[in-house]
């Protein structure tokens, strides 16, 4: 009887090149591999009989530039594939390059659902996804200015979308919200039941 190898040993025996770095916590085991070989690397992890990655199952951007006094790339894809022939998850980070212009390869090629995956990311985050079939925004209207989930993304937006009766059609205006600041009332023990 054959000892089953771990997850970590299997990708560092077959990727070993290719891995920055691979990372278990709480049982899930992370890689993170540079953006220039996502497309080879996410090929072999769906292709390689030891893993067998048949399914995207999530993937999402994410913007690292005030996480805890991070000194890195400031954007990164992440995605969760799931092994149903060995029963393994796996969690792949990718950082894009460029912090002014975040580009990533498509992986639509290899799982098509990722599809409209990338166009959230590409929404929300301005995420670049080279090779993508459709790249253009999902959730957002095709008018709209900016990526609301980057961190330097205001609060209140840019601009705000209003129906005008007398033009009979949307109109689009600079923000007219005033910034305010709301002190929550606190309720301590001593005085709890007071008023």
């Amino acid at each position: 009887m054959t000892e089953k190898k771990s997850l970590r040993d299997e990708l560092t025996g077959l990727l070993s090149d290719n891995l920055v770095s691979v990372v278990e916590a709480l049982g899930e085991t992370t890689i993170v591999i540079r953006a220039s070989e996502i497309s080879g690397v996410m090929a072999l992890l769906r292709d390689a009989k030891e893993l067998r990655f048949a399914q995207l199952i999530d993937l999402c951007g994410v913007d690292y530039s005030e996480y805890n006094g991070w000194e890195g790339s400031r954007f990164a894809v992440v995605y969760h594939l799931l092994s149903h022939a060995h029963n393994r998850r796996l969690r792949v980070r990718v950082f894009a390059e460029d912090d002014d212009f975040p580009v990533v390869d498509s992986v639509a090629g290899i799982w098509p659902d990722a599809n409209w995956f990338e166009r959230e990311a590409f929404d929300l985050y301005g995420i670049i996804f080279t090779g993508h079939p459709d790249l253009r925004r999902i959730l957002t209207d095709y008018g709209f200015v900016g990526n609301p989930f980057r961190k330097d993304f205001p609060l209140s937006g840019h601009v705000e979308m209003r129906y005008d009766p007398e033009q009979q059609r949307v109109v689009y205006q600079p923000v007219s919200i005033e910034p305010r600041v709301v002190t929550p009332r606190i309720n301590r023990e001593e005085n709890f039941g007071s008023d």
